[in-house]
């Protein structure tokens, strides 16, 4: 298991855990690709969060960060930030500035597979059903349009208005 951790991101913890539920449970390579087109701001933070947890599996551990998954990711609330607002006849409110802890944990998908590479007849039987696909023939993209039925028949009329060349 590898983890990383985020501390004190100043940004409420409601607005992360949309991101956080996201990514919850996919691979890695699918994660970064979700994060990469997601708007909102929290994304770019759990990215480079992922990316850290990738580069430590890579280097520490000698994973192979394909063959990763992210096993639990949690956002906890971290300390807020008081500050005061001036209101009417001397008053003030509180606002509150709340922070995040974001705690993300990777696992492997297949146990000991670290930097296997494929076997030749594993490339082979996938070099054969690329050809496969390539050799099928392609639908033709626009259909032929039908005239069913015209004013002679018993007075019906024309389904399709388009002529057929």
């Amino acid at each position: 298991m590898i983890t990383a951790k985020l501390r004190h991101l100043h940004i409420a913890p409601r607005k992360v855990r949309l991101i956080a539920d996201l990514i919850r449970g996919k691979s890695t390579t699918e994660a970064v690709t979700i994060l990469n087109f997601t708007t909102k701001k929290a994304a770019l933070d759990i990215q480079n969060l992922l990316n850290s947890a990738i580069a430590n599996a890579k280097n520490n551990f000698q994973l192979d960060p394909s063959n990763l998954y992210i096993l639990k990711i949690s956002v906890d609330e971290g300390p807020k930030i008081k500050r005061f607002m001036p209101r009417a006849r001397g008053s003030a409110n509180e606002i509150q500035k709340k922070t995040s802890h974001i705690n993300l944990v990777l696992e492997e998908i297949e146990k000991g597979a670290g930097k296997l590479k494929a076997t030749k007849e594993e490339e082979v039987a996938k070099d054969e059903k690329i050809e496969k696909i390539k050799k099928e023939e392609k639908p033709k993209l626009k259909p032929e349009a039908k005239i069913r039925a015209t004013k002679s028949e018993k007075g019906a009329k024309r389904i399709f208005r388009r002529q057929v060349f």
